[in-house]
This record gives structure tokens, sequence and C-alpha cells, in this order.
């Protein structure tokens, strides 16, 4: 695993003049990793990165949500593999970020010990005896968290599998720890095409020199680079905080794609917004800014039921609750706290 120098609950807790341990109780229970440099864009405590990265005591008020919504355990034919769609899995390769982010939709298992499980011979031969499986998405965790040698060991195997045609990588090192991209890296990425990677920009104040030059590298050896948000309370839930965001990642070649509802993982309650917030947020863009710039605005149904795109002909008010159709057709009941 790749080490990056982190800072410490006492280090910040001391450069902000807080008591650690209001901090240190949350994180106890979901453990605490911020990188430097990400802890270097921190304005004051509360700003956005700020409530991305640091533990709140809000974290534990939350026990009415389920700590795996998404049903991924029930999912995972072998462990640390998920197959909820026919023709493509996730593989969890990492179970550490160089930050851990206090919305994270795994926040059950990242970080916490004896949860590092991946498999990759059980991993290849699943996906060798099933000819459907040809979309591979790597996860975690960080798979940048692996060392460059690691990461090629996987990539070679999965293209070894003759039905294997796409691989995708989840990463939010552009945006936490954007040293982790490297000339190395990149020109061994190249050997693996047609790949994607998939990163995670939140909020204006993350598009730094930094990470744009980290996204020149990877877009410059021709991985094709797109971009997660999640809709975040008092973070980004903003038409004008979209608006920047947005056309800044283009201008860092990064495509806009998903626009996340917030999943409804225990401990993340606080950062939920209403299900109509996000329509009218992506909404309020169009005609404001190049449809490029504008993602899917999606929620990650419970149990395991997948993404839909959050449209007027697949959204139905059904009481306190919406109902939502599935790829499959089925009409899933969502509840919208």
């Amino acid at each position: 695993m790749k080490q990056f120098n982190t800072v410490s609950i006492k280090e910040l807790a001391h450069r902000f003049k807080l008591d650690p341990a209001s901090l240190t109780d949350v994180a106890n229970i979901y453990p605490c990793r911020i990188s430097r440099y990400y802890a270097g864009l921190i304005t004051a405590p509360g700003d956005p990165i700020w409530k991305q990265c640091v533990p709140s005591a809000e974290e534990l008020n939350d026990t009415l949500q389920h700590p795996d919504p998404l049903d991924e355990e029930r999912l995972s034919p072998i462990p640390c593999l998920i197959h909820r769609y026919a023709d493509r899995v996730v593989l969890l390769v990492s179970n550490h970020c160089a930050t851990y982010c206090r919305f994270c939709m795994r926040k059950r298992r990242i970080g916490h010990s004896g949860t590092d499980c991946f498999d990759l011979n059980a991993a290849v031969d699943y996906i060798s005896d099933s000819p459907r499986i040809r979309d591979i998405i790597l996860s975690g965790g960080d798979p940048l968290m692996l060392s460059d040698e690691e990461l090629e060991d996987i990539l070679q195997r999965l293209r070894m599998i003759p039905h294997v045609e796409i691989i995708r990588i989840g990463t939010r090192m552009p945006v936490t720890e954007p040293s982790r991209i490297t000339p190395e890296l990149c020109r061994m990425l190249a050997r693996y095409h047609p790949l994607f990677l998939n990163t995670h920009f939140n909020h204006p104040l993350e598009l730094t020199d930094e990470s744009a030059d980290a996204c020149k590298m990877l877009a410059d050896s021709g991985v094709s680079l797109g971009n997660q948000t999640v809709l975040l309370k008092d973070v980004n839930d903003s038409s004008m905080v979209l608006m920047k965001l947005f056309s800044g990642l283009l201008r860092l070649r990064v495509r806009p794609y998903y626009l996340h509802q917030m999943d409804l993982v225990q401990g993340t309650a606080h950062f939920r917004t209403p299900l109509v917030c996000g329509s009218q947020l992506i909404d309020s863009l169009r005609g404001r800014i190049s449809g490029m710039a504008i993602p899917h605005f999606v929620i990650d149904l419970p149990g395991g039921k997948g993404k839909v795109a959050v449209l007027p002909e697949n959204l139905h008010k059904n009481g306190s609750n919406w109902l939502l159709k599935n790829f499959s057709g089925e009409l899933i009941s969502y509840a919208d706290p």
C-alpha cells in the first residue's frame, strides 16, 4: 500500500484551537485519515473541505440508516467482488484512501481492520467463468493506494480474460493526493486501454493547480476522465457552486458524469438533501452552462436495485415516499427522510 503524508487529529485541533476529544470520539467509530495536501485546502472549521474530511458528532447521531443499504454484502458471490448487473462487476481492491470521506458509501468498512479481503486469483477465476462480464470497475477504498506494480498486476490479469472489454478505475487521488498521479503511473495505465477513470470532485475549492496537473497527465496518456459528485448539504447544494464546479471540471478535461443523491448510509444522514433539491439544481443549470457540463442526477436504490436517473417519467409520489422505476422495470419505494 502507498503511504502518504497525513495530518493527525491532534495537529488539526491545535491548528484551529479545538478540543481533539470531540473529533477522536467519532474517529474511534469511523476512522479518520486526511492527507496533508487536502488538509491544506481547509480555510476554517466548517468550510466545504472541512465538512468532507473532519469527523463530526453528527455521524454518531444517525442510528436509523443502514450500514450497507445497497446490499453489497449480499451481492458479493466472493469477498470483495460485487456483482449487481449481469455485464459488470466491482472489485474492491483496496480498503484505504488517502483521505477518508465522512460521507463514504462504504463507511462500514473503509479503514477498519479485518476488511482487507481482496483475492486476485479468486476474482480472476470468477470473471473468467462468467463470459457475460465485460466491464470491470476497480474501487475500494481507492485503487491508487496500491503501488504501480500491484495495480499493474491486476490490470494485466484482467486484460488476459478475452471477454473483458472495459476497465474502469474509481479514485479520489486527483482531489485528495494529486502527487500520486505521476508520469510513471500514466505510462503504465496507457498500456491497458480502453481505460476509464472516474474521479470525485465535490467543490470548486478542490480545483487546484495540482489537481489540474494530475488530470492533464492522465488525459494526455489517453485515459478517459469522468467525475462523480455527491450532493452534500451545506457543501455543494447550491446552483452557483455546482456551476463553478462542473464548468471547472471541463477545463480540466474531466466530464461531469453523475451527481449522486446521498446514499442511505448509517452515519451520513446530516449530509442528505431532499430529493427535489437535486432535481431543481440540475434544472437551474440548463441554459446557463454547456450541456457537456451537466451530469445525470442519480439515486443508487437501496436493496441493490441499481442506479436510476431522477427524471419526471420515472419518479412518482407514493404517500410520504417516492416510487422509482429501475433498469429491470421494477417500481422501487424510496424513502426521502
